[in-house]
């Protein structure tokens, strides 16, 4: 079949929608450009909206409006706001945060799988193809399914809403400044959708975040108010939530937070352990991602033989101690556990969360400085960079400290395969690798691989 030869208008054309791309696109041409196409599925025939194309742009972007040749694999949209097919025809694009939603849950992971594979072969030149796993109620082949019945509903314990100039909740179009009004949200649980936020007049307000904890503790809602507004209108929007609820501001410029009612920070359990997290410090945002990861990171290391009583391991991009303390647990009192955080706030919240522990070094600054200055014979290091990845100098530092092994947490493809790239150079070779379906309905995917020395 030819790719696209119809143009309908300026803005519109058809094309055949070819292979999936990082990035939550799959790649067309028209007249031998390339159009990274958002809301197909490979071997689609589609009619799409562009939404950059600049004549002398090197690929333009755009959107499905219609499917004209639908594959077996595309379902209904599970969320009106989301859905391309239906946003278009009310004069605007959908919101971010849903792209795969009209995909089967097993599409969408053979999707997940074919990025993984090509940002592997194309950034380090590994050959591997890697199932991504489905997670909690799925893994179960349970039915993974909201109050809806629609599966892979309701796994977001934290949620990021923008704000419309009349005070309405909303939420952004992809790449764009536009902010799309919402009445509902899908993708989380129940503690962030009962809050009904979108019902509140939130004007003098910028952006909000909430934050419900998986063990269903006091939920947390951060507002990012606009300059000048005055303390009586936050209070006005305090007065409409829940008793029950933490409410806190927090500085746009300096992220400093001040507490408005209840408290500043959540309680979340996982691995057996309480975890104090303030504002909006990173935690792990499906509920079932921390046990699922712990459980990669330590059966990895401890099937290995790098992670057993006594060990000597270190924890880098700490958060709030979500590895470190599962580490602890393991070497004990015999063993050694470094775990080192940049931010100030969540490794504050650290100290506070293993102060139990004496086998806890707890270090606060940048990965590299640290090693450098903490030179030790580790026999494991566990590391879940940002999404920008770990980067060649802290890959240099982490090779220089000589440990047995090392267990990478990734949320991005793309920067795992560079870093691996790195390790590589360096003499270092992937052991195992496993890719997890943390972010459904989303092009994102969770991965953890054992790195070890070549030999």
């Amino acid at each position: 079949m030819s790719h696209a030869t119809q143009t309908r208008t300026p803005a519109d054309l058809v094309v055949d929608v070819g292979s999936v791309a990082h990035g939550g696109h799959c790649v067309a041409r028209h007249e031998g450009r390339v159009v990274f196409v958002r809301h197909g599925i490979p071997g689609e025939k589609v009619r799409i909206r562009l939404t950059d194309a600049g004549e002398s742009s090197k690929f333009w972007r755009a959107d499905v409006v219609e499917v004209l040749e639908r594959s077996p694999d595309r379902v209904p949209h599970f969320w009106h706001v989301a859905d391309s097919l239906r946003s278009w025809p009310h004069g605007h694009p959908p919101v971010g945060g849903a792209e795969f939603g009209h995909v089967s849950l097993e599409r969408q992971r053979r999707l997940k799988s074919d990025v993984l594979g090509e940002q592997l072969k194309r950034l380090a030149g590994i050959e591997l193809v890697t199932e991504v796993e489905p997670v909690g109620a799925a893994a179960a082949q349970a039915t993974a399914a909201s109050h809806t019945g629609i599966p892979g509903l309701a796994w977001r314990t934290r949620a990021s809403f923008a704000v419309t100039a009349g005070g309405k909740l909303g939420m952004h179009a992809h790449r764009s400044d536009q902010v799309i009004p919402i009445q509902d949200m899908p993708l989380a649980v129940e503690g962030i959708t009962s809050l009904n936020l979108w019902d509140i007049d939130l004007q003098g307000i910028e952006r909000v975040e909430v934050a419900a904890p998986a063990n269903g503790s006091r939920r947390l809602v951060l507002l990012a108010p606009a300059p000048g507004t005055k303390a009586k209108r936050i209070s006005a929007i305090i007065a409409q939530l829940p008793d029950d609820v933490s409410v806190a501001s927090v500085d746009p410029v300096t992220g400093d937070l001040k507490q408005l009612r209840g408290r500043t920070w959540v309680q979340e359990t996982a691995v057996g352990h309480e975890f104090r997290v303030t504002g909006d410090g990173f935690w792990q945002i499906h509920r079932d991602a921390p046990e699922t990861l712990v459980g990669a990171v330590t059966g990895f290391l401890h099937d290995g033989g790098f992670l057993d009583a006594g060990a000597v391991v270190a924890d880098l991009y700490a958060g709030a101690g979500l590895f470190t303390a599962a580490l602890a647990d393991i070497v004990g009192t015999t063993g050694s556990v470094l775990s080192v955080e940049g931010a100030a706030g969540t490794s504050r919240d650290a100290r506070k969360n293993l102060h139990g522990a004496p086998q806890v070094e707890i270090v606060q600054g940048k990965v590299e400085r640290v090693l450098r200055h903490k030179p030790r014979n580790f026999d494991a290091l566990v590391l879940d960079p940002p999404r920008a990845g770990a980067g060649k100098a802290v890959v240099g530092q982490l090779v220089e400290a000589a440990p047995r092994a090392i267990a990478y947490v990734s949320c991005d493809p793309a920067s795992f395969a560079r870093d691996l790239g790195y390790f590589q150079d360096r003499g270092w070779v992937l052991q195992e690798l496993r890719a997890f379906d943390l972010y459904p309905h989303t092009h994102h995917l969770e991965t953890a691989a054992l790195l070890t020395p070549r030999g």
